[in-house]
């Protein structure tokens, strides 16, 4: 099917299939450049739904930094729904992107974001619905489009590398346009595909599947990931931005409903925490700010071009940015009167502040969202959120005095050494939010309790641990839904069975790349859909290739075991890693690290760069210069020691 053809063969389907705004393309902010004067052509691919992919403020950026470029052009492409890929399939429509209607097949190079690995069934047939080679090994670059893929999940890239060319490691903003360089002088020459694998695997921050081979000790653990190639790296270093970029303020306004209607400006990026199971918090260090003056300028901007009605204002943890209060207060006083909602997505107990509810008082359109994460203290020591009950009830009453009526609390179940009476407790402390809320707002008070399942993610604390299975977490579920009853309460919960496809993909290694082939053969995709999750089905696809998942999920590994993501380095020390989980074993806690550096290995490896950086744009200490370090006050720890 022809370019031209796709756009008259959409005007017969459409009216056919679900939601058919999702392939219309033609939104408010949608960028539309002539394909014939663009150098080179990047489709940027979010392997879900339209109303899942659009928000993604990953995306956003990227699109919005490509298309500044006059020699360049980007365009989206989502996954069709079931009954949009069954229509395809039968009229011969190649997958197409939004702008131009044009076949995906047909761009230079496919930028597939994959935050979590249940899209990763998705992105299998993303590649197969653009009528490509499931296989990197089997695609031609000069014919076909290169794929590459970022995002969280990338920091385990074995279980998706049989389809991958090159993986980001890291932040895009600037990897991007190294990347695009090198495909374009790699174009222009008659070089083989193996010199372009190279020239990529140079860049900092990409990992190239290809140029390495995993090896196995006899009882399946992996032995080693080592480079077969001499221009790739032992290991592959994370890539970041030392000081961020403006952020986008064109967001695409979509004509159906998303996830997510409104302005998100990313306030803050990393996280100085520690929270030993949060996988987002280890690999996004160090922490980097926006000054308050840039994020209120691009809101106005931003609501200037979108119109949105609300204002997220993004990172791991809102109010841990240094002038939350401040902030607030002046998107108040700047927008005054024109009704807007502003969200904080995440609070932190401890640092949700009077102040801060207080600048949002004119705000309760929404209600405030607590992650205490574990109901009791020993647990909260465990996972290093050492917050007392009392802390948080003292907070809750702060919220439920100021007229708030809608507290939700995320809680996991599963951690180490969790026991049926952690969990009781997390029904007795909603139970008491909900209480000290009727003190204030009587009978209007609720309580959502969001109980989420904890899988150990690479890179963190827990990495080692073994994941609970479905029959404890079962149990643990009958438990909260026998106790979270009442007026005034809710509980939602997620899919065991879900759960454990979660751990096999993060913690698993590139042996899954089979196991992924014959899911897509039988069909599975859109994992994160319940409608769509077939449990019995994937674990057919492990015992056809001769995998037992229980070795990803289940069992507890050896502290000097090698992982499938050793030669993956976020700048976080193993023996770091190793040290905080030995201290969670103990309950020892550790407090932020901007009131004191635990040498967790950043500063070491980004030595160069912090010294290039101006003081305030890090949380991390200064780096001096070496005729200076010397002069530091002898009892203090040196960062890396």
């Amino acid at each position: 099917m022809t370019p031209e053809s796709i756009p008259h063969a959409l005007d017969r389907m459409l009216p056919r299939v679900e939601k058919p705004g999702r392939y219309t393309g033609g939104e408010l902010n949608a960028i539309v450049k002539d394909w014939a004067t663009a150098r080179l052509k990047v489709c940027l691919a979010f392997p879900d739904v339209y109303e899942i992919g659009t928000p993604n403020l990953g995306l956003a950026i990227l699109y919005d930094l490509i298309n500044r470029r006059p020699d360049l052009l980007a365009e989206r492409a989502f996954v069709p729904w079931s009954d949009m890929e069954a229509a395809m399939r039968a009229a011969g429509l190649p997958l197409f992107a939004l702008e131009s209607k044009r076949p995906v097949r047909d761009f230079d190079l496919i930028g597939l974001s994959i935050p979590y690995e249940q899209l990763y069934s998705n992105a299998v047939n993303f590649i197969d619905l653009a009528g490509l080679p499931l296989l990197a090994a089997e695609r031609d670059p000069r014919s076909m489009p290169l794929i590459i893929v970022g995002g969280h999940s990338a920091y385990n890239p074995e279980p998706m590398s049989d389809f991958v060319d090159a993986f980001v490691i890291g932040e895009g903003e600037d990897v991007i346009f190294d990347i695009l360089k090198v495909l374009h002088e790699w174009k222009a020459s008659d070089a083989p595909k193996i010199e372009l694998l190279r020239k990529l695997a140079g860049i900092w921050g990409v990992y190239v599947p290809a140029l390495y081979a995993p090896e196995y000790n006899e009882d399946g653990t992996v032995a080693a990931v080592l480079p077969t190639d001499a221009a790739a790296p032992a290991k592959v270093l994370k890539r970041i931005v030392p000081i961020l970029p403006p952020p986008p303020t064109r967001l695409i306004v979509p004509y159906i409903a998303t996830i997510h209607n409104r302005y998100a400006v990313e306030i803050m990026r990393g996280c100085t925490r520690g929270c030993r199971f949060c996988h987002a918090g280890m690999i996004t260090r160090p922490v980097r700010e926006r000054r308050v003056e840039a994020i209120v300028d691009a809101i106005e901007e931003g609501l200037k071009n979108t119109g949105f009605e609300e204002i997220a204002l993004l990172s791991l943890s809102s109010s841990d940015y240094g002038d939350v209060v401040d902030l607030v207060r002046k998107v108040g006083e700047r927008f005054a009167g024109k009704h807007l909602s502003v969200s904080l997505p995440s609070l932190r107990i401890e640092s949700a502040s009077v102040e801060l509810m207080e600048a949002l008082k004119d705000n309760k359109r929404g209600g405030f969202t607590f992650a205490p994460e574990a109901a009791t203290e020993r647990m909260r020591e465990i996972i290093n959120k050492p917050v007392s009950t009392e802390q948080l009830l003292e907070t809750v009453r702060a919220v439920f005095e100021r007229g708030w009526t809608h507290v939700k609390l995320y809680f996991m179940i599963g951690h180490p050494a969790e026991t049926l009476e952690d969990v009781q407790a997390i029904a007795e402390v909603c139970k008491r939010v909900r209480d000290e809320g009727r003190k204030y707002v009587g009978n209007k008070v609720s309580v959502t309790a969001g109980v989420s399942t904890f899988v150990p993610k690479p890179h963190t604390p827990f990495q080692w641990v073994a994941c609970d299975s479905i029959e404890q977490i079962r149990a643990k579920q009958s438990l909260l839904k026998r106790e979270l009853r009442g007026p005034g309460l809710k509980l939602n919960w997620n899919n065991p069975e879900e759960t454990q496809l979660e751990a096999w993909f993060s913690r698993g290694d590139r042996r899954l790349g089979a196991v992924l082939r014959a899911a897509h053969r039988k069909g599975i995709r859109f994992d994160a859909w319940q409608e769509h999750f077939n449990y019995p089905a994937w674990l057919e696809c492990f015992a056809e290739v001769g995998l037992d998942p229980r070795f990803y999920t289940h069992r507890e590994r050896l502290i000097d075991e090698t992982f499938p993501w050793e030669h993956i380095d976020v700048a976080v020390k193993k023996q770091f890693l190793a040290e905080d989980y030995r201290w969670s074993l103990r309950g020892q806690t550790r407090i932020d690290c901007r009131e004191r550096c635990f040498a967790c290995g950043i500063l070491p490896k980004f030595t160069a760069l912090r010294m290039q950086t101006p003081a305030k744009a890090w949380e991390c200490p200064e780096v001096k210069p070496k005729h200076l370090r010397r002069a530091t006050t002898p009892e203090l720890p040196v960062a890396g020691d």
